[in-house]
């Protein structure tokens, strides 16, 4: 994810008629249903129920509506108790950790200025975190973790604090623990066995390479591809994947991010799925119903529906 959420159904602004800005089509539909592991309906043009329909006319019946700030985990929550089709992450994501902590003066973040609120700010905003866990149609607690790329040497002391809240979160309210990491690998699985990891752990947009795959693999973590493994500079996400046991391997979209190829830079939605999950086949050499036979029992096992 690349932005906070926003706690809104339908996101203001008007689509230009530029390229980049409409839709891809429809793809094909799926012949084995499957899940959207992670996305972000909140930041997606259209309301909630468009997303859905459109997903289920392809194959994608499930989607995981992931949270990344209070206001966005509160509406996660709400709509996944609203929606039979989609289940809920909570989270402060690792980039608003520090924003919380530290403000946003000079805006870093990119998300607008913020006051500093100190230590105890972030203990409050974790304490509604979880509680939003204890909820019944929320199955995860994420998107959490490490991010050294937006945040810098500053901001790492609030954002490893909140990791590892977040895991004791999970792990409390026996939640599938779902992590952002970005360029962060080591120290990232320095925390998790530091803390002590939840019984479910997802990688989401996997973005380590295939020794890292190995791994996560031992350790049992799932690892979720993203629409970002079709990229042509991103051979080592093809690399892990071929190394990943196809029992821990989840597709996602991390709509309206990260659109495959041959999309990329166009708005991306839960019903692109089949665009990924097509070339992820394809790389592994596998069959698609076979591939898709699998993410669905995956899916299904690590957020517990």
């Amino acid at each position: 994810m690349a932005a906070t959420a926003s706690n809104s159904d339908k996101p203001g602004g008007t689509r230009s008629q530029s390229d980049k800005d409409v839709p891809p089509p429809l793809p094909a539909p799926l012949n084995v249903p499957v899940a959207d592991s992670h996305t972000h309906l909140d930041m997606q043009q259209g309301s909630v129920a468009e997303a859905l329909a459109k997903a289920a006319s392809v194959g994608v019946t499930t989607v995981v509506q992931v949270g990344c700030d209070l206001a966005g985990s509160r509406w996660a929550a709400e709509t996944a108790a609203a929606h039979e089709s989609v289940w809920a992450t909570v989270a402060l994501h690792p980039n608003e950790a520090p924003r919380i902590v530290l403000g946003d003066p000079d805006g870093w973040s990119r998300q607008g200025t913020r006051e500093p609120g100190g230590d105890a700010a972030l203990d409050a905003a974790l304490e509604e975190i979880d509680a939003l866990a204890a909820l019944p149609h929320v199955r995860g607690v994420g998107e959490t973790g490490l991010d050294f790329f937006r945040t810098g040497p500053e901001g790492m002391a609030a954002q490893e604090r909140s990791f590892r809240r977040h895991i004791d979160i999970a792990k409390r309210h026996g939640k599938a623990l779902v992590i952002h990491d970005r360029e962060a690998h080591a120290d990232v699985l320095r925390v998790l066995e530091e803390e002590g990891a939840p019984e479910t752990v997802v990688f989401h947009c996997y973005s380590g390479d295939a020794e890292m795959a190995k791994v996560c693999a031992e350790a049992g973590y799932y690892m979720s591809f993203a629409g970002n493994v079709t990229f042509k500079n991103a051979q080592h996400l093809r690399d892990a994947l071929a190394v990943a046991p196809l029992d821990l391997v989840l597709v996602e979209t991390d709509a309206p991010f990260l659109t495959p190829v041959p999309y990329r830079g166009r708005p991306n939605a839960p019903y692109l799925i089949p665009v990924t999950l097509r070339a992820m086949a394809g790389y592994r050499g596998v069959d698609e119903d076979a591939l898709a036979t699998a993410v669905a029992a995956n899916t299904a096992r690590a957020f517990g529906y």
